[in-house]
């Protein structure tokens, strides 16, 4: 066998390999998704609608409520966001377009470890440390709460939000910034009003991943939020115990009887989240595609 026919070999064995890898990547995915509906789509046709969607979630009385449960999700998910994304734009803007060269070669990498810290650490962080401190300053019953989760829940982000961003602003083309401080704009002008606006689909992009990480958090969450099942409608929800989907579904899945209603039910959650996850993903890839025609990002 010749040279020639040695390099067509490898390369095609190296694209086989590369496909098969791509296609079992999406058949794990689907096979995952199958499962779930598999055993969460009972649920659906023993529980009325009235009862799945209700305010009550007692499985052991038979009320299999899930909307304080999504209320509760989601209420957290959006503070965390909410406290993570100026801090996580503000943190990539220093990285990239102010920290000096040997300070960015030493930021990124802190950035990027902080983002292994387990989540059971923060958690057990959360409990001793963050609770007690917002039980007092803020003086409620209890620091488990539904800011606590935030809080944790928004360190946990800022690691996907910074890098991501940071990613995004690096791409912006340096004839923008050069246009605009031979224009006479000074250096910040340049950085929120060129480049920030340049690098908008990479920053949704970036606090669409934040989210994902948020809504998907189970034990940290678990751990800080009180885990009390109640309508977070209130003023004061935020400051008052809630519990999520997927805490919900950590908790109860290790007790719960095999092929039961209940187990059906956490399936059911499952799905619930699945369907939440994907349509804000759908909206991002919407609002970024719109946008790419509009002609108004890169």
């Amino acid at each position: 066998m010749n040279t020639s026919s040695r390099i067509r070999l490898s390369e095609f064995a190296v694209e086989a390999l590369v496909r098969v890898a791509g296609f079992s990547t999406i058949g794990f995915v689907l096979l995952i998704f199958l499962f779930l509906l598999r055993e969460g789509i009972p649920v659906f046709l023993q529980v009325p609608l009235d009862n799945l969607f209700g305010t009550r979630w007692y499985p052991t009385f038979d009320f299999f409520g899930t909307l304080p449960l999504i209320l509760g999700s989601l209420l957290i998910t959006f503070s965390a966001i909410v406290i993570a994304l100026p801090l996580g734009v503000a943190a990539a803007v220093f990285v990239r377009e102010v920290a000096p060269n040997w300070a960015r070669e030493i930021l990124k990498p802190m950035i990027e470890v902080l983002a292994g810290i387990p989540s059971v650490v923060l958690g057990f962080f959360g409990m001793s440390l963050v609770a007690p401190l917002i039980r007092t300053t803020l003086g409620v019953p209890t620091g488990l709460t539904a800011f606590t989760g935030a809080l944790i829940l928004a360190y946990m982000a800022l690691p996907t939000l910074i890098s991501v961003a940071e990613d995004a602003l690096d791409s912006v083309p340096k004839s923008y910034r050069d246009a605009s401080l031979a224009m006479g704009a000074t250096q910040w002008q340049t950085i929120w009003r060129v480049v920030v606006p340049a690098a908008r689909s990479g920053i949704l992009t970036a606090v669409m991943l934040g989210m994902g990480r948020a809504i998907g958090e189970t034990m940290a969450v678990m751990m800080v939020t009180g885990n009390a099942a109640r309508m977070p409608t209130t003023l004061d929800s935020l400051f008052r115990p809630v519990r999520t989907m997927t805490a919900t579904v950590a908790a109860e899945m290790g007790e719960v009887a095999q092929g039961s209603t209940h187990y059906h039910a956490l399936f059911g959650i499952g799905i619930i989240l699945f369907l939440i996850t994907f349509l804000i993903n759908l909206a991002a890839a919407s609002a970024i595609f719109q946008k790419r025609r509009r002609g108004g990002l890169r």
